[in-house]
């Protein structure tokens, strides 16, 4: 018997997934290396810029880390005490559909709303208020991130709300606790457990942003360390300052990376959110109504932007690009989604399956290397890793020739994360299943893997897939650094149409590049997860 346990530690999915590992180990070490030696000659460093663009990313992402855990607290306490509001469910599906939204599109649907000709402007003209948003600068980026991160915390603090026990509930109305007793008792120490890990993938998060930033900046002040670097490479083509930036970002999120590790926080999208726990707090009149007004406030934030997109990118037809530059940007999103899904997808079930045999040997700390190594999308960015390619490829290799590479590479590091979120849980399952049968019958390999595996995580590899593809295709990070005239996705498109304030073409462009990751999500879940098309 612990032979064959031996032999079944020993598959290739395992191997590949070590050696895959061990890759991007070492790419991120020879990347490093890149870093350190690219600033010989040139200009020195401009170290009042340097320390003025950190400041201003760890501002923005400090203050938009607050303001989203500020709005999902709330909004998470008054999902879990209504499990009998009629559109929960319908609501927590909502909270999901930033994950797969592609980012510029959700910027447009905040352009729509608060930017200067937008319906908060339209809103304060109709009761006669001079007052107009000023969305570009801090304000824009704090909107955007609240928009896309507050989401995201809901689906992070929701599962841990419904795994508090039912007989916790039953135990405090017994008692005969006040709602604020039922808060400071059982939830305060709640949230002081998950808070800080959710607070500081958020934080990463927003100090990693780039499209937001890029987009809604408005100028030199309002620059993150992502669009300045972006600016040194592709405009100013300053490899030392490119690389300068690059390693105090790589710095910045080695700390945020080893926070992480002491915290254990991982973040985890493949649970079930219909399951409730049935509460017995929160049944008078006054707390009814406050959970209800949040839950409507919240709606609105999200709702609304999704609304103005649709209705602009219908108006905004008659406006769009030809239908043959949309046809072209459309296959080349599709294209480079698709492949840059796959590529997330084979790494991550790779390394799923390896730190599930490192846990199931006892292997922590090898474990934990695992978890960080396949979430360097998250804690090291993609444009980091984008200018160590650069820099090595600059004289070397034609980028021209393999921007496709680049932005594949790029997107399916950025997609890795969100992958193992869903992949880990599904495979840790799986394993605790089957591991004992597959090791007393001798079933190992590829034989595993298409008879035992497949069959069992099909649908978790699906959702991952989708997952991975829609993120890819709407990365505007990987192909505003390697793209080119001859290779302009929808993103891409739709970023040029709002740089020109061309807002009725980028409203349609916006609508079908939404449109189409949502077909592109349902189709490669149904397809690649065995479900039938309706």
């Amino acid at each position: 018997m612990a032979g064959r346990r031996q032999s079944v530690g020993a598959s290739p999915l395992v191997l590949l997934g070590l050696g895959l590992a061990a890759a991007l180990g070492g790419a991120a070490a020879l990347i490093f290396a890149l870093l350190l030696t690219a600033g010989g000659g040139g200009a020195p460093p401009q170290w009042d810029y340097l320390g003025r663009v950190l400041g201003f990313t760890f501002y923005q992402a400090l203050l938009s880390m607050l303001l989203a855990l500020l709005g999902a607290v709330p909004m998470t306490r008054a999902l879990a005490r209504r499990s009998d509001f009629p559109g929960r469910l319908l609501l927590v599906r909502l909270c999901a559909l930033p994950l797969v939204m592609p980012t510029i599109v959700g910027i447009f649907g905040v352009v729509a709303v608060y930017g200067g000709s937008g319906y908060l402007a339209a809103v304060a003209e109709a009761i006669g208020a001079e007052w107009r948003p000023q969305l570009y600068g801090l304000g824009g980026i704090l909107i955007a991130h609240v928009f896309f991160n507050l989401p995201l915390a809901v689906r992070l603090l929701l599962p841990a709300y419904a795994a508090i026990p039912a007989e916790s509930w039953r135990l405090a109305t017994q008692l005969g606790m006040k709602d604020r007793d039922v808060f400071r008792i059982i939830e305060i120490p709640l949230l002081r457990q998950q808070l800080p890990g959710i607070a500081l993938i958020v934080f990463m998060l927003c100090f990693t942003t780039f499209a937001i930033a890029l987009t809604l900046g408005g100028g030199p002040r309002a620059t993150t360390l992502e669009v300045a670097i972006y600016q040194a490479l592709r405009f100013d083509f300053d490899l030392r300052l490119g690389a300068a930036l690059a390693l105090l970002q790589a710095v910045c999120c080695a700390g945020g990376a080893w926070a992480v590790w002491r915290l254990g926080r991982d973040m985890v999208l493949g649970q079930s959110l219909q399951i409730t726990v049935r509460r017995y707090d929160g049944k008078g009149a006054a707390a009814r109504a406050l959970d209800l007004a949040v839950l409507a406030l919240g709606a609105l934030f999200l709702v609304v932007p999704l609304i103005a997109l649709v209705l602009n990118g219908l108006l905004g037809l008659p406006s769009a690009a030809s239908p043959e530059s949309l046809l072209r940007a459309a296959a080349i999103s599709l294209a480079l989604g698709l492949g840059g899904g796959l590529v997330a997808t084979s790494i991550g079930y790779s390394l799923a399956q390896a730190r599930q045999h490192a846990n199931a040997r006892g292997w922590r700390r090898r474990a934990i290397w695992l978890g960080l190594t396949g979430r360097l999308g998250l804690f090291v960015s993609p444009m980091v890793i984008g200018t160590g390619i650069f820099l090595a490829a600059s004289g070397r290799v034609d980028l021209y020739r393999h921007a496709a590479a680049g932005v594949i590479t790029l997107s399916a590091i950025m997609a890795l994360p969100f992958v193992l979120s869903v992949l880990e849980p599904a495979v840790a399952a799986a394993a605790e299943r089957h591991d004992k049968l597959c090791a007393a019958l001798g079933i190992k390999g590829w034989h595993r893997f298409l008879e035992i595996d497949w069959p069992t995580l099909r649908r978790p590899i699906a959702t991952a897939l989708a997952l991975a593809s829609v993120i890819a295709m709407g990365d505007l990070g990987a192909i505003a650094l390697f793209g080119h005239q001859d290779m302009i996705n929808l993103t891409l498109l739709l970023y040029g149409q709002l740089g020109a304030y061309r807002l009725d073409g980028a409203a349609s462009t916006a609508l079908i590049l939404l449109l189409l990751a949502l077909g592109f999500y349902w189709v490669i879940e149904r397809v690649v997860g065995g479900r039938e098309l309706h």
